[in-house]
C-alpha cells in the first residue's frame, strides 16, 4: 500500500470501474470523484480538462496516454504503468504512487506538489518547469533523468539517486549533498554555489 505523508490514509472510494477497455478513449472534461479504477486499460487515452478527485488506480495502464490541463487530486496509484505517458500542465497535488513503472514518462508544466514517489524508479524520465514542492522523493532513482526548471523546495530527497541527472534551473535548496547521489549530474553555476554552501565550503568570487 502507498504510504501517504504524515500517515494520512488514502481516501475511501465509493464506486468501482473494473476491467474497462478505455484504449484510445477521449476523456476530455470528464469528472470522477472517489472512484476505484481496477485493471482498466487507458493505453493511448487522451484527456483535456478531466478531473479525478481522491480516486484509486490499481493495475491501470496509462501507456502512451496524453493528459493536458487535467487534474488527479489526492489520488492513489498502485502497480500502474506509465510507459511513454505525457502530462502537460496537469495537477497531481497530493497524489501517491506505489510500485508503478515510469519508463519514458514526460511531464511539462503543472503542479505535482506533495506527491509521494518514495523509492520510485524514475530513470530517464523528463520533468520540465514542474512544481514539486514538498514532494516525497525519498530514495527515488532519477539516474539519467531530466529535471529542468523544477521547483523542489521542501522536497524530501534523502537517499535519492540523481546520477547523470540534468538539474539545471531547478530549486536545489532541499538537496543535502551528503545524503543524495549527485555523481556526474549537470548543474548551473548558481546551483553549484548552493551545493558547495551546503557542504560547508567558503565560496568566493576572487
Amino acid at each position: 500500500m502507498a504510504e501517504r505523508k504524515h500517515g494520512v490514509p488514502a481516501p475511501p472510494t465509493e464506486s468501482t470501474i473494473s476491467g474497462a477497455d478505455w484504449d484510445s478513449e477521449d476523456l476530455a472534461d470528464r469528472s470522477y470523484e472517489r472512484v476505484a479504477f481496477i485493471d482498466v486499460d487507458m493505453t493511448e487515452a487522451t484527456s483535456r480538462g478531466a478531473v479525478f478527485t481522491e480516486c484509486t488506480f490499481r493495475n491501470v495502464r496509462f501507456n502512451a496516454s496524453t493528459h493536458t490541463e487535467s487534474a488527479f487530486l489526492n489520488c492513489t496509484f498502485t502497480r500502474c504503468a506509465f510507459f511513454d505517458a505525457t502530462f502537460t500542465d496537469c495537477k497531481l497535488v497530493g497524489s501517491m504512487f506505489d510500485a508503478c513503472t515510469f519508463d519514458l514518462l514526460k511531464v511539462s508544466g503543472g503542479d505535482w506538489s506533495f506527491v509521494g514517489l518514495p523509492g520510485a524508479g524514475l530513470q530517464g524520465v523528463s520533468f520540465r518547469d514542474v512544481r514539486m514542492r514538498e514532494a516525497d522523493l525519498t530514495g527515488a532513482r532519477f539516474e539519467r533523468a531530466t529535471l529542468r526548471g523544477v521547483d523542489l523546495s521542501g522536497a524530501w530527497l534523502h537517499g535519492a539517486d540523481l546520477t547523470r541527472c540534468d538539474l539545471r534551473g531547478s530549486d536545489l535548496s532541499a538537496v543535502d549533498p551528503l545524503n543524495v547521489t549527485l555523481k556526474d549530474a549537470t548543474v548551473d553555476l548558481a546551483q553549484a554555489v548552493t551545493i558547495a554552501t551546503a557542504l560547508g565550503l567558503d565560496v568566493r568570487s576572487d
